[in-house]
Order: C-alpha cells, then sequence, then structure tokens
C-alpha cells in the first residue's frame, strides 16, 4: 500500500488541500487543525485559507517512512479528515532546518555545519518582477548564504514606490482590511522563498518594521496575532525560515516589549518546528536572555560597539550572536550607508574573530535608485568577494567554530586554545610580529592578506615563542594550525 502514497523527502513540504465554506470571512469564521504522526512523532498543525475555497495545511516532516494525519474544524467539510503519505530520505542538497550549535554556532539538522554569511534586501519582493529575477540572478553568484527581507513593504528614503502588491484585501487610498489576506500576494512570497531554498540560502524573514505609511506596523493586537499565526501557518513548513520578530523594534513606539514577548509565545505554540528567533534592535537592545530568543539580532554600526556587544550579550545570553547590521558599504547621503569595501571586510574579520557572525548590506547610489539593501539588483561593491573569502577561511577551520581568545589588547584572536588560531592585525601595518602559542605543540603558520584574498604558507614548523616578518600593510591575519 506504502508503494501508492504520496511521497515526500525528510525535511520538505507535505502540502494538502480541501474544499470548504466562502461565506462570511473564513480568515476568521473558519477553524483548521492537522494531528500528524509518526512512529517517533506527533505534531500539530494550523491550516489556513488560501482564497476561492480551498483551505490547506502544511507540514515538513522530520523523520522517514510513513505518516498519517487527521483534521479538526468547526466545519464539517473540514473535520475528520484523514490521509496518509510516505517520507523518503533527503536528497544531498536538503540539509535540514537550522539549530544552533556548540553555544554559539549553527548546524543544518543533519550535522551539515553551517556559517551564515548575510546581505540585507529588506523589500526586494516589491520590485518588478525582472529586478526581483535580477537579484536571484545575483545571489546566485554571490556566497551569501542567508538574506534579510521584510513581509510588508517599506516606506523610507530611496523607498517611496507604491507595491504591485500587498498581503491585505485594500489600498492606500480605501485603507486596508487586516482580516483578510491577500493569498496570491502570499504565494509570491513563498515562491521567492523556495527560490532562495534552491540557492542554499536562509530566509531570515523579518515579520514587523516602522518605515510604513500602509498601517502595517499599528493593526491592533488581534490584528497582529492573527498575521502572525496565518505567517506560521503558511510558512514553517518551509525548513529555510528564520523568524525575525522585529526590525529595530524600539522605533516602533505603539508595541510594547510585553507586545514583543507575546509574539515570541505565539511563535514557540504554533511553530512546531521551532525554527530559529531573534529580534533587531535600533538603539535600545530587547533581553536576549529571555528563553524563547535562539540568538542575538543585533546592529552594531558603530565599531566600537561590535566589540561591547560582544562581551555583554555573548556572556549574558550564551547564545550565537549575529550583528546583523554593522553598516552599508556605499555611498548614499546618511552615515550608516556610506562606508568603503575595506571598512566593511574589516567589520567582518573583525565581529568573526570576536566571537560573532556579521550581515552584508550596500546602499551605492543608482540613477533609478535601485539600492541593493532594499530592492535588490545587482551588487557593485568590493567587499562581497572578500566576505566569500573569508566564508571559506572559516569553513577549512575547526568543526567546533572559532570562539574568541584573549591574546594581546592590540592584536584579535579567536580559533580554539592549543589547535587553531587567527590572529588579526585590521588597520596596523607591523613589519614583524612576536607569538607566544603554548610550548610542545608544532604549528604551521599561513599569512593571510584579507583583501588581496591570498594565503601564503611561511616554511618550515613553529612553536613556543617565535617571530615572524609581515608585510606591513593593513588588514594581514596570522592562521596557526596545529600540526598533529
Amino acid at each position: 500500500m506504502a508503494e501508492h502514497m504520496i511521497k515526500v523527502e525528510k525535511w520538505d513540504i507535505f502540502e494538502e488541500k480541501f474544499k470548504g465554506p466562502q461565506k462570511g470571512n473564513p480568515f476568521i469564521d473558519v477553524s483548521l487543525v492537522a494531528v500528524f504522526k509518526h512512529e517517533k512523532s506527533k505534531i500539530e498543525v494550523e491550516g489556513f485559507y488560501d482564497g476561492d475555497g480551498i483551505y490547506k495545511i502544511r507540514m515538513m516532516p522530520e523523520y522517514e517512512g510513513e505518516w498519517s494525519y487527521t483534521t479538526t474544524s468547526n466545519y464539517p467539510e473540514l473535520d475528520k479528515i484523514e490521509g496518509q503519505f510516505n517520507v523518503i530520505k533527503a536528497s544531498n542538497n536538503n540539509h535540514g532546518i537550522i539549530k544552533v550549535h556548540n553555544t554559539y554556532h549553527f548546524v543544518y539538522t543533519d550535522g551539515t555545519l553551517y556559517y551564515p554569511m548575510g546581505t540585507t534586501c529588506y523589500a526586494w519582493i516589491y520590485q518588478n518582477d525582472k529586478l526581483q529575477e535580477r537579484t536571484l540572478q545575483t545571489l546566485k553568484n554571490a556566497a551569501f548564504n542567508k538574506i534579510r527581507m521584510c513581509v510588508f513593504p517599506k516606506h523610507y528614503d530611496y523607498n517611496h514606490n507604491e507595491p504591485s502588491r500587498y498581503p491585505f484585501e485594500g489600498s492606500l487610498e480605501s485603507g486596508f482590511d487586516f482580516t483578510r489576506f491577500k493569498p496570491e500576494f502570499f504565494r509570491h512570497l513563498e515562491m521567492r522563498i523556495l527560490e532562495l531554498q534552491k540557492l542554499g540560502i536562509e530566509c531570515d524573514l523579518i515579520l514587523f518594521h516602522p518605515y510604513d505609511r500602509w498601517g502595517f506596523c499599528d493593526m491592533g493586537r488581534e490584528n497582529d496575532d492573527r498575521y502572525v499565526r496565518y505567517v506560521i501557518a503558511r510558512l514553517a513548513a518551509f525548513r529555510n525560515i528564520w523568524w525575525s520578530v522585529a526590525n529595530e523594534f524600539d522605533l516602533m513606539v505603539s508595541k510594547k516589549e510585553k507586545d514583543w514577548d507575546r509574539f515570541f509565545h505565539i511563535m514557540q505554540r504554533y511553530d512546531a518546528y521551532q525554527h530559529l528567533k531573534s529580534i533587531h534592535n535600533c538603539k535600545k537592545i530587547y533581553d536576549h536572555s529571555k528563553p524563547w530568543i535562539t540568538h542575538c539580532s543585533l546592529q552594531a554600526q558603530e565599531p566600537y560597539k561590535i566589540k561591547n556587544y560582544m562581551e555583554k550579550w555573548r556572556t549574558v545570553s550564551k547564545k550565537p550572536v549575529v550583528i546583523d547590521e554593522c553598516a552599508y558599504e556605499g555611498n548614499i547621503n546618511h552615515g550608516w550607508g556610506n562606508i568603503s569595501g575595506q571598512e566593511m571586510t574589516r567589520r567582518f574579520w573583525e565581529g568573526t574573530l570576536r566571537g560573532a557572525y556579521v550581515g552584508h548590506g550596500e546602499t551605492y547610489m543608482h540613477p533609478e535608485e535601485i539600492l541593493w539593501w532594499s530592492h535588490g539588483g545587482e551588487l557593485y561593491g568590493t567587499s562581497p568577494t572578500r566576505i566569500a573569502f573569508l566564508k571559506k577561511v572559516l569553513e577549512e577551520g575547526p568543526e567546533e567554530g572559532l570562539s574568541p581568545i584573549k591574546y594581546a589588547w592590540d592584536v584579535l584572536c579567536g580559533g580554539v586554545e592549543g589547535k587553531y588560531y587567527i590572529f588579526y592585525f585590521g588597520l596596523n601595518r607591523p613589519s614583524f610580529v612576536e607569538f607566544k602559542l603554548p610550548d610542545g605543540i608544532k604549528y604551521k603558520v599561513q599569512i593571510i592578506d584579507t583583501w588581496e584574498m591570498t594565503i601564503n604558507e611561511l616554511r618550515g614548523t613553529f612553536q613556543g615563542d617565535f617571530k615572524i616578518n609581515m608585510p606591513g600593510k593593513e588588514y594581514i591575519a596570522v592562521r596557526a594550525i596545529s600540526i598533529e
């Protein structure tokens, strides 16, 4: 019998759809829940209305073998529906969802290590289709494996165009009905998330933000909560989803801390897979030590803040730290969008060796005001190839990931004590350096030019106290790897 069942890959999406009532407001009037059972698991998910009398349930199976489900609904035609399907082995490019690993790092469910090298394109799904396709092509040829993007459109400098799609019924002129979602908008969003998934890119999805002229940032408690549950019902089965409850939450004055706490509670209750969850700040930082936060998502545009935030939040939260916004490589009129490629690259290396992961952004002026940071399109900066180089260096490193190592006040160091060290000199330009490493362990030593992207291995082996000559230029790192 199992041979004739629907087959779904582990960590892929099982979806079933049913015909149901269209009268009234199905988004409010109809409830639909499905319980999925496997010999090793039992999970419950909410269904959702997808328009035109169609209701759907989605789930992401985490075990191979036979699964069954039963629905519960307040409408007889959707109640007590049963079904079965068979889950098969995941394909080579399907590693599952990402979880926290070794306290400060990340790993896919199948054990494959994950080093987040993210970028930001807040409103790329709101651009014309041709520009969206160009964005995907750019991402295909870049090394970024995470993207921060919004569900809602963005109103801010360089972002004044009116979207062609909205998440709710209505318009800017007539107002929006926050009780009625636009399924065609969410189908488009889902299509783009799946396209990111095919490229191996995680979707760090921002649910709320303050840059709004449509009323989406202040819909009222009941509508806010319904929106969060609807997004979870539709998207939690996508393995490449991360939940970012808000971008710059502290600028949304209509919401208090208890509101943000409540959204996290909703996610805990309705996301059966417990995807990664964070919240992003402008000035005031949310308490990342709260148990429902999986990792710290921080904005640290001033370089000194990277050091201060790391010393505090890595220690206090005992969770991974992601500097999702360290300013933007570009040349616009805002200071946060006007740093060089060299400075962006330096901040990546600094954040990494302080024990964080760092996110990229780009804001170069464009004749048509197409800036990567919000619209996508093409990358023009010099940092993305250097970030790809850093990613390669990390992937060559120890499986347990890098941890900050106290070494010298003027030298950043990260690695694994006695096994693996990276020393970063940043803007300093030493002509030689004297090292002091543990006695009795031999190391091979490499000089890394983080800007020219070269690795030069020195002849011989080194141990204990030793001295090496340096290039006398900026952006140099030294890697010492123990020889076992």
